[in-house]
């Protein structure tokens, strides 16, 4: 894709099909692994597999943590309306309780008989005439009310009960994220477990350099602003990976680009799925510093682009923001912002 030239492999890349094949295998064996050599593409492939499913994991939580925001406000919003009504219920029911009030207090005669004995026989038809009129139209507007107050009611719970589930949704998520973790750690273990020599090769393949890459930048970045945001994540490098961090102690992989870009005065949304659309798409040879690059058919990762066929971003638990090459995993699409 593009005209960028390819890098050595780096510990994103999959395995080849033996090693896949090998997957379930490797997976099942993980908590018995012995201290002694074991296969080196099972053990890559099951670190990449694990890495690839964590990433998921935190862009999912990322997306309901959204949702979950956003209803949260809609639900208070509504509260508010609901209480807004309700005191206008209120005043109304306190305007016609008066107006019953000073009927009572008139002696609440037959209006046959009030007119009878009425000294302005004009002047009452005239005040019974106004009063009947606020009368219906009072009871019409409260009638409007009730129905109103009804209707925002049945909104704010319909609004809580889904704000129910998507707390249910993120609390899976985290006991999610939990199990990868544990599956990471136990990964871990497998790499240690290695021979010296075979750690240091799997380690050199998924390692990338923290070093200034300035001699490499092709061109002029995208924009003022993707300047600006190249140079907030170049700032970022060496912090570690958190989950569902977006700075700036911390980052996940769409936080460093929601917190770079914001530095440059630009919101993002926030998982790297919403990214992909936050801007122009582009080719990958089109790609200048600044510009975000989307990896894997489920926009699942996202990184941005520093020129010299290399990207800076958040890879994964354990490793820091860092530079790697562009087509270390399968890019999906370039998105100019």
């Amino acid at each position: 894709m593009g005209s960028h030239r390819r890098h050595a492999p780096s510990g994103f890349d999959r395995g080849a099909g033996a090693a896949l094949c090998a997957l379930s295998a490797a997976a099942a064996a993980l908590g018995a692994v012995p201290a002694v050599a074991a296969p080196h593409a099972p053990t890559r492939a099951e670190v990449d597999r694990l890495y690839e499913e964590a990433e998921k994991a935190t862009e999912a939580y990322n997306q309901a943590g959204e949702r979950a925001g956003l209803l949260r406000r809609q639900v208070r919003d509504s509260q508010d309306r609901v209480a807004r009504q309700q005191q206008r219920v209120n005043d109304l029911r306190g305007t016609l309780g008066a107006l019953a009030g000073a009927q009572y207090r008139s002696g609440g005669l037959d209006p046959s008989l009030a007119l009878l004995f009425s000294h302005d026989p004009a002047d009452y038809l005239d005040k019974a005439s106004v009063l009947g009129r606020i009368n219906a139209h009072q009871a019409g507007e409260l009638a409007d009310l009730r129905k109103g107050l009804r209707e925002l009611t049945q909104e704010r719970a319909e609004a809580s009960r889904a704000l129910g589930e998507l707390e249910k949704s993120r609390e899976a998520l985290v006991a999610h994220k939990r199990t990868v973790e544990r599956k990471l750690a136990r990964a871990r273990r497998l790499l240690q477990a290695l021979p010296p020599s075979e750690r240091a090769a799997y380690d050199r393949a998924s390692r990338s350099g923290r070093d200034d890459l300035s001699g490499l930048i092709e061109g002029p970045a995208a924009s003022a602003r993707a300047a600006a945001a190249l140079a907030a994540a170049r700032s970022a490098l060496g912090r570690p990976y958190v989950w569902g961090a977006n700075g700036p102690s911390g980052f996940d992989c769409s936080g460093l680009m929601q917190w770079s870009y914001a530095q440059a005065g630009v919101h993002l949304p926030r998982t790297s799925q919403e990214q992909r659309y936050a801007g122009r798409q582009i080719p990958l040879s089109e790609a200048r510093p600044g510009d975000l690059v989307v990896y894997r058919s489920d926009a699942g990762h996202v990184a941005m682009y520093v020129g010299g066929g290399r990207v800076i971003h958040a890879p994964h638990p354990g490793a820091p923001v860092r530079y790697d090459p562009v087509d270390m995993m399968p890019i999906s699409s370039v998105t100019r912002v």
